[in-house]
């Protein structure tokens, strides 16, 4: 099922997927590994480093079956599956999905499934997942309460729920665009910790972990930064996704940072027995 707004054709409208995969398979005859891969399907900040974190909170059972919601070009999916974890991603683009799987098979990850599907109504059945990750992508979306109630049903009892999200800082009306997850305000829908805080706790999670990463992230985006205005060619990088916007994006997500526009959060929450 394929969806069409506004939200999707921001993520649509620079993306080069036939491109990038003859870009990958010329540059890696014997398929990319998943830090090659990294600078194209890790579109958060913190690369590898924070999605191994995020995934570290989780507490492994057997099987463990994880929903990544907002699962994008599934850079997450796939270092989880290097994990053991049984990984199925949704994503609401569609071009996403089809990119992420065929990036799979080209670095040799086990089968992965990626849905396209709406976080509104998530089509699982109750109670199938042991944790649901987020890891910038409830900032796209507007109804966080009803995105919360299906987390909620399709977890299984004292299931977890593990973040890695931006939200709003203090001075968030001197946050200035475009950012990779919007052009405008009228896709960003950024929380400030205390609402997230509640929203969790007013939908049945408790909250367990709960880390401002900000210093670290603005570290962390600084540095890549000042690798990007090396004058190089790169084998991958996200402007492959976002085009010539994301020079742009990737100065004011700095900016952002530094100026108290946003804040990163890690959380873990459990729900409620």
């Amino acid at each position: 099922m394929a969806f069409h707004s506004p939200l999707v054709t921001h993520y649509h409208q620079a993306l080069r997927d036939r491109e990038v995969l003859e870009q990958i398979r010329a540059h890696y005859p014997d398929g990319p590994t998943l830090p090659q891969l990294a600078p194209l399907d890790q579109l958060h900040i913190g690369g590898m480093a924070a999605s191994a974190r995020l995934l570290n909170l989780i507490d492994p059972v057997a099987p463990t079956r994880v929903l990544d919601i907002g699962a994008g070009l599934g850079g997450l999916m796939r270092q989880g599956a290097a994990l053991g974890y049984h990984m199925v991603g949704l994503d609401i683009t569609h071009r996403f999905n089809v990119l992420n799987q065929s990036l799979s098979a080209l670095a040799g990850s086990p089968p992965l499934v990626s849905i396209t599907a709406d976080a509104c109504s998530l089509p699982f059945e109750s109670g199938c997942f042991n944790a649901v990750v987020f890891q910038h992508s409830l900032l796209n979306m507007p109804d966080a309460a009803r995105v919360m109630d299906e987390c909620h049903r399709v977890l299984s009892a004292n299931g977890q729920l593990v973040m890695h999200e931006v939200i709003s800082g203090p001075n968030v009306e001197d946050l200035v665009y475009p950012v990779p997850w919007a052009d405008s305000p009228a896709h960003s829908h950024l929380l400030t910790q205390d609402a997230l805080v509640h929203l969790l706790e007013s939908k049945g999670f408790h909250i367990q972990h709960l880390d401002d990463w900000s210093d670290t992230a603005l570290e962390w985006r600084q540095r890549q930064r000042h690798k990007e205005q090396i004058p190089r060619t790169a084998v991958l990088s996200p402007a492959w996704v976002f085009g010539d916007r994301f020079t742009q994006m990737g100065k004011q997500l700095v900016e952002n940072l530094v100026n108290g526009a946003i804040k990163l959060v890690e959380i873990k929450a459990r729900c409620y027995a």
